[in-house]
């Protein structure tokens, strides 16, 4: 055996120790974020498409960097306690419904304006431009990064009753409602009672039949099964439900700039992914309710309920921010 080849095979055990060593490294490195959602961990709940499709594409931006652990249907409390962790660093981050963050700035109760927004692209040109970006960096002052707006799609009413072709029909019907003023007082005009409840609450209060009904994405109807305690099922498309998907300020500021850019990224990424799988699942998803015997009321004309509604605007453009609510009307109404 010549020097040469005596050389190299005494170096290549230690260059494999070397390479492991490095491995392990590496993966001891991996920066943990905790990521906590409210409802089911499903393959079509919009919550968890958006937490997987981050996961997804983090890795992919940042391969070995990350490791996201997944605690899902109310593991670490409910919105308001999971904002709270963020907001003292204990929880790194959240995919949180758009209404909770009202209760931080009531700036954002713009987006639960009930029936401003006729379709998805409004919604997304509002969220995706200056207005979106002016949200998120009032909830920066609050210890919150705003990645991105997700989406759970149109909210829809769901009750005992009787079906919900009319503002009429909701007269007396006591509804589930998330606790924020704004939609209290969305469903008095509209003739409900509405009952402000957290959503770990909603399901056993619907059961039991403590209420008659909630106002509800398709996607978490099914998901969270629905389906199996609601009689009827009316397509009003209320409200848009949004899903901004956050990073605790303290857990952000812990990162490189490349890992920055990397988590902004991935979040871009899996929100474009998340909106689009949520879309193509809704037809699919009303078919599945129906299968499993809920009955599907489709509305005509929203234009009765829009009437009903027009005294919540004026009561709250001045709580919302009358230049904001006037800049987002001029992209809605174009």
């Amino acid at each position: 055996m010549t020097p040469l080849l005596r050389s190299v095979k005494t170096l290549m055990p230690a260059a494999i120790l070397a390479a492991a060593l490095t491995a392990v490294s590496v993966a001891q490195a991996a920066t943990v974020i905790r990521l906590g959602w409210t409802t089911a961990d499903s393959e079509v709940d919009p919550y968890a498409i958006a937490a997987h499709y981050f996961q997804e594409e983090l890795e992919a931006a940042a391969p070995g960097q990350f490791e996201i652990k997944f605690f899902p249907n109310n593991q670490l409390g409910n919105d308001t306690d999971m904002l709270q962790g963020m907001q003292f660093g204990t929880l790194d981050a959240g995919v949180i419904t758009g209404t909770q963050l009202g209760t931080l700035d009531k700036s954002f109760q713009l987006l639960d304006l009930p029936f401003l927004f006729k379709d998805r692209a409004q919604a997304h040109e509002v969220l995706d431009g200056e207005v979106g970006q002016e949200l998120f960096a009032r909830l920066e002052k609050q210890g919150l990064i705003g990645l991105g707006f997700g989406e759970a799609g149109f909210r829809h009413v769901i009750n005992n009753k009787r079906p919900v072709q009319a503002p009429g029909d909701l007269q007396g019907v006591k509804l589930r409602v998330q606790p924020s003023d704004l939609f209290i007082a969305s469903f008095r005009a509209l003739g409900a009672n509405p009952v402000p409840m957290a959503w770990s609450d909603a399901y056993m209060a619907v059961q039991q039949g403590t209420v008659d009904g909630l106002e509800i994405p398709l996607a978490v109807i099914y998901a969270n099964k629905y389906a199996d305690v609601v009689k009827y099922l009316s397509l009003t498309n209320h409200t848009y439900n949004a899903l901004p998907l956050l990073m605790s300020k303290q857990a952000f500021s812990r990162l490189s700039s490349e890992q920055q850019n990397a988590v902004r990224t991935a979040a871009r990424k899996a929100i474009e992914r998340q909106r689009a799988e949520v879309a193509k699942n809704e037809q699919a998803l009303i078919e599945k309710i129906k299968a499993k015997g809920m009955a599907v009321t489709e509305i005509a004309d929203t234009g009765a309920f829009r009437d009903e509604v027009r005294p919540v605007y004026e009561e709250y453009r001045p709580r919302i921010g009358e230049n904001l609510v006037d800049r987002a009307m001029e992209l809605v109404t174009e």
